[in-house]
C-alpha cells in the first residue's frame, strides 16, 4: 500500500452532501468524501467502482476543505471520509485542511480496519466494519467508535463476536448483506437474543438516496 501521490492532492471518487445512511450516525446530515484505492476486495462491495485509485481524478486538499465548509453552512452536522480504503492514504493533511476550513465540523472515518491507523490524522468518530478475509489490525480494534459487521451466513457471526470481544467497548451493529434474505434473518435473530448488539440497516438504500 502507498500514499497518495502528493500530499497536496488525492484521488476522489465522489464528494456530496446526503444523510448517514447506516450505523449509529444513521439518519444524520454529513458530507461525503469518498476516496478511491482499495485492496481489501470485498467480493460483496457495492463500490468497486473505488477500487482502482488512478481511475480516479486528483482533487486538492483546498477544493475539498472548501467543500466541507460550504457542506457545514448548508446543515452537514459531520464529515466522513470513506472509500475505497482511505487509510492506504495519508489522510493526516487532508484532516488538518478540514479542520481549519471548518473547525467545528466533527470528522468521521470508515474503514475496514486492514491498513495502519498512523497516518489517519484526527476524527471524532470511527467506524471500523471488519472483514473476515483481511481482519483489522488491533490498533483499529482499540481506537474504534463503532463496529459494524456485515452479515451474510453463519461464519459472520462468529466472526462479529471475535471481533467484538477484541475490541475496546465500541457500539457494536451486525449490518445485514444487501439483498441478502438470510443475513438479514441472522442478523435480525442475533440481535434479538444478544441485546449488547443492535441492527443496521441501510436506509440510503431502502429510501433511494444518495
Amino acid at each position: 500500500m502507498t500514499a497518495a501521490r502528493s500530499a497536496e492532492t488525492l484521488p476522489v471518487v465522489e464528494t456530496f452532501h446526503s444523510l448517514q445512511g447506516e450505523g449509529v450516525h444513521s439518519g444524520r446530515s454529513a458530507f461525503f468524501i469518498r476516496l478511491a484505492g482499495c485492496s481489501v476486495g470485498c467480493p460483496w462491495c457495492d463500490t468497486r467502482q473505488s477500487w482502482p485509485r488512478d481511475s480516479h481524478p486528483l482533487r486538492s486538499l483546498s477544493e475539498l476543505a472548501s467543500q466541507v465548509s460550504q457542506a457545514q453552512a448548508t446543515g452537514a452536522a459531520f464529515a466522513v471520509i470513506t472509500g475505497g480504503e482511505p487509510l492506504e492514504h495519508d489522510l493526516g493533511p487532508l484532516c488538518e485542511a478540514l479542520a481549519e476550513a471548518a473547525p467545528d465540523l466533527p470528522l468521521h472515518l470508515e474503514t475496514s480496519g486492514a491498513a495502519p491507523l498512523a497516518l489517519s490524522g484526527r476524527f471524532a468518530w470511527i467506524t471500523l466494519s471488519p472483514k473476515p478475509h483481511r481482519p483489522p489490525r488491533q490498533e483499529l480494534l482499540a481506537a474504534c467508535d463503532e463496529l459494524k459487521v456485515i452479515v451474510h451466513d453463519e461464519s459472520d457471526l462468529t466472526f462479529a463476536e471475535t471481533m467484538a470481544a477484541a475490541a475496546s467497548g465500541p457500539a457494536l451493529l451486525l449490518q445485514p448483506g444487501h439483498g441478502c434474505r438470510k443475513g438479514q434473518e441472522l442478523a435480525i435473530e442475533f440481535v434479538k437474543a444478544h441485546p449488547q448488539w443492535r441492527l443496521s440497516l441501510q436506509s440510503h438504500k431502502w429510501l433511494g438516496v444518495r
